[in-house]
């Protein structure tokens, strides 16, 4: 599709088509394709197990070229299920167009990672673990990304608690030593930088 500015009737209906053309092409994986009618961007909602071929039919297919992944990332719905939506946002440079790609999966299922695809979700799929502690099969380096090590927790859950689990203390220790810096200013102010205390002392004028 020639996804091109602006977003008319013609736009939306051409997105539908391809939408139609791909669940075609993959009818074992795509479960629902439709047009968001608030960002006019093609979605895809797809089964937990379908993430490797549909997002590689989505880069390799000459009639797709999504050669980018520009990011991953998750909500929670914890009323549901499959509480975690994963979504994974592509472009295609050829052809000018986004797609969205969602999946579901809960606290104990697996995804399988992109990265053997995308060497750029490595990083997008470990902010996703440490938010929400959202698993990916296969991934290189799972590590948490945002938080320190030995948090408990995974804070974009919905149910986290706002304070944590516990409290995080540093381990890096701060020391701040005694730095005095002197400024003769028009106002004759003498500006004291000691510890972390600030101290600004009015200076008689001559």
């Amino acid at each position: 599709p020639s996804l091109l500015l602006p977003k008319d009737d013609n736009f939306v209906l051409e997105l539908a088509k391809y939408g139609n053309y791909v669940s075609k092409c993959l009818p074992k994986f795509i479960q629902i394709a439709q047009v968001n009618p608030n960002t006019h961007e093609l979605e895809l909602l797809i089964s937990p197990t379908a993430v490797i071929p549909v997002i590689g039919f989505l880069r390799d297919h000459i009639n797709a070229q999504f050669i980018s992944l520009m990011d991953v990332t998750a909500i929670d719905v914890p009323k549901r299920s499959f509480r975690f939506e994963i979504i994974y946002l592509l472009l295609s440079y050829h052809y000018n167009s986004r797609i969205r790609v969602k999946t579901y999966t809960d606290e104990l299922t697996p995804i399988d990672s992109c990265t053997p695809l995308f060497h750029s979700a490595n990083w997008p799929e470990r902010e996703v673990w440490d938010m929400f502690g959202v698993y990916f099969k296969g991934h290189p380096d799972l590590r948490r990304l945002m938080t320190d090590y030995g948090f408990e927790g995974h804070p974009f859950r919905k149910d986290f608690p706002l304070a944590g689990y516990h409290e995080v203390v540093s381990s890096i220790e701060f020391r701040f030593d005694t730095i005095l810096v002197r400024k003769k200013l028009s106002t004759n102010l003498l500006i004291s930088h000691k510890s972390s205390e600030i101290l600004i002392l009015l200076i008689p004028g001559k």
